[in-house]
């Protein structure tokens, strides 16, 4: 009997089949078809190895989303080479430290970052080639479209083992130095059809279906876009690429490209809401949220504009489906359906997810006990790359430990009450920062805010909160008034008194880490004196 191997490569040839001549679409520089992609991913297969690429070498990519980076997603993994999609928003000195680590041998990196690569070059040990991506005509030999240019557009890719690593890329290294995850074409293939199944086959307001026209507000470089891309070229969906996220051009293409599917992190979704005039509408634009809790202030006011929303979950370790917040049919006509839509959500099918105790037993499923998500899938990373140590950590018990704290409702959905190193520990109580931080968002004048424990004599720690108000309502909301607004909270039973945050600091910008969550290192140490 033939023994099937799950490859990329027959990903993308189902999908130029089914709908060849499909749309691409990068900024409103450049449109061409699913047929013209298949082609260019030969091209640059032929290009590639030109340059000295075979089976295992590590080949980076620096670049903003566009075709290019898809072609990248498929013709590099395709050749058996293995994909580093490199974190563009690290520190320089981490961007150093990775591709070291990653050991990269030839770069492929977009005009924006020739000054980033020229500052470090000399610190890059392993790199051999720099090829040069543009959005238009480059002054070097080695510029990408003139590569694909001259190599055939014919490459005979091979029946590679489904075991071969595909892609590598790295954590945000918020607690140390960044981690490498990678991900084989086996587990690349079923996270795809995991996703499809999550997100197309039950009944919820967020689904996608090969006629949605997908655009990705997640970089591409942060676990494969979530791994969207890989899906949507399945389906055949006309696909939209913006380049570096603008509002001006966000907004533009979805009204002119008719996108109804994306996917993005809070802080993305609250620049659109709070950029575009109040009148302004997004009918028809389906919106899953990842990356960080989904406050419901932020879901209602999104939801006013006419989109559909609904959160998600998963980590660069889990490739990173795990849960989804699709309604069960016994939530779906209910009046606190939004309540659920912005859970962490149900487990994804293949998923194991259990959130335990530090004796390993599971939590009740009442919302009140918490414990640590712990899951098995068949797409979650191995290891990580060549670090021992903290593989064993990640793998103790035989489970991911992802280091997310969570409660589980009646119904099997799991909420995010924090991570293991944000929980606040006041007096002996635990309290959740991202419950707090969506009470707050619930204030109409607040745009964003962030919880913090801070030192405290008397109970070991206080909570401390972060706001930033809506420009228009600056100076008329006080610390007062941010106390008084979780106070009608606490006689909801949603929070307990001592919840309630001693200090209200008001800022200007809340910190972020460089794929968009709010960064809580950043603000203790802004903050914990």
């Amino acid at each position: 009997m033939y023994d099937f191997q799950l490859l990329l490569k027959h990903i993308l040839e189902h999908g130029v089949r089914w709908a060849p001549g499909q749309e691409i679409v990068y900024r409103d520089i450049r449109r061409y078809t699913y047929k013209d992609l298949y082609e260019r991913v030969h091209r640059l297969a032929n290009a590639l190895e030109s340059l000295g690429v075979k089976k295992g070498t590590k080949v980076a990519v620096l670049d903003w989303d566009s075709h290019r980076y898809l072609e990248c997603y498929f013709a590099i993994p395709m050749m058996g080479a293995i994909l580093h999609t490199v974190n563009v928003r690290l520190s320089p000195e981490d961007i150093v430290y990775t591709m070291n680590h990653a050991e990269d041998e030839i770069v492929l990196v977009f005009s924006d970052f020739l000054p980033l690569i020229e500052s470090v070059k000399d610190k890059l040990k392993t790199v051999k080639t720099y090829v040069v991506m543009s959005d238009s005509p480059a002054e070097t030999d080695l510029e990408y479209e003139s590569l694909l240019e001259k190599a055939s557009p014919v490459y005979d890719f091979p029946d590679l083992d489904e075991n071969t690593t595909a892609t590598l890329s790295y954590t945000t290294g918020t607690t140390g130095r960044p981690k490498g995850v990678f991900f084989t074409h086996r587990q690349l293939v079923l996270h795809t059809f995991g996703l499809i199944t999550t997100f197309s086959a039950y009944e919820s307001p967020v689904r996608f279906r090969g006629d949605d026209v997908y655009m990705p507000l997640t970089p591409m470089f942060h676990v494969h876009a979530w791994g969207v891309p890989y899906a949507a070229t399945l389906l055949g969906m006309k696909q939209v690429y913006p380049g570096r996220y603008e509002p001006e051009m966000i907004v533009r293409l979805v009204k002119t490209e008719g996108v109804t599917f994306t996917h993005c992190v809070p802080t993305i979704l609250n620049m659109i809401v709070t950029a575009t005039p109040e009148e302004m509408r997004f009918d028809g634009w389906k919106i899953i949220i990842g990356g960080s809790k989904l406050p419901k202030g932020l879901a209602l006011r999104a939801m006013d504009k006419g989109i559909e929303i609904m959160a998600a979950y998963g980590m660069s370790e889990t490739c990173p489906l795990l849960t989804a917040a699709n309604l069960k049919k016994e939530l779906l006509d209910r009046d606190d359906k939004i309540d659920f839509l912005i859970k962490t959500g149900f487990p994804a099918p293949l998923v194991q997810l259990k959130v335990i105790k530090e004796d390993w037993t599971e939590v009740k499923p009442d919302e009140k006990e918490m414990g640590e998500i712990v899951v098995r899938a068949p797409w979650l990373t191995q290891a990580y790359y060549r670090d021992e140590e903290k593989t064993k950590e990640l793998w103790e018990g035989g489970w991911l430990h992802t280091g997310d704290i969570a409660v589980v409702d009646e119904y099997g959905y799991v909420t995010i009450v924090d991570r293991i190193k944000d929980v606040i520990k006041s007096g002996g109580e635990w309290i959740s920062s991202l419950t707090l931080e969506n009470l707050i968002s619930m204030h109409p004048a607040v745009i964003e805010a962030a919880a913090i424990g801070v030192p405290d004599e008397k109970w070991g720690e206080r909570p401390l909160v972060i706001v930033k108000i809506d420009d228009k309502e600056k100076g008329k909301v006080s610390e007062e008034d941010i106390k008084k607004h979780l106070a009608k909270f606490v006689e909801e039973g949603k929070i307990t008194k001592w919840a309630i945050p001693d200090r209200v600091v008001f800022v200007d910008e809340i910190p972020k880490t460089s794929v968009g969550k709010i960064n809580k290192r950043e603000l203790k140490n802004m903050f914990s004196n």
